[in-house]
């Protein structure tokens, strides 16, 4: 089975559509692992998350899917304190990225 890392960059209804994406994937086990990282535009949406996709990415922090949001977007929107309030970490997009890739995870972009 692949590793494979979702990357949500959009903050229109493909955001839900990865968020929708990533549980689905995670509640029926299709990948050996899955992690999310949401960039840029998308965490503007992430900060204001509310509602059903509130409690789907509260599920999927607690199992440890998600593995964080850029940091230096994260701060230079002022939406780092609405993100960690949701369990979200902050961390290098590039970083975290390139350890992902490094470590054999395919990309799927929304």
């Amino acid at each position: 089975m692949a590793k494979v890392a979702v990357v949500v960059v959009s903050d229109d209804e493909k955001f839900d559509l990865a968020l929708m994406f990533a549980y689905r994937s995670y509640i029926n086990k299709r990948f050996s692992d899955l992690k999310v990282l949401f960039f840029g535009p998308s965490q503007r949406r992430l900060a204001k998350l509310e509602g059903e996709n509130l409690k789907i990415l509260s599920e999927l922090v607690q199992a440890g899917v998600v593995d964080s949001a850029c940091v230096r977007y994260a701060e230079n929107w002022g939406l780092s304190e609405e993100i960690t309030k949701r369990g979200v970490r902050l961390a290098s997009f590039g970083e975290r990225l390139a350890a992902l890739l490094n470590d054999g995870y395919y990309t799927i972009t929304f």
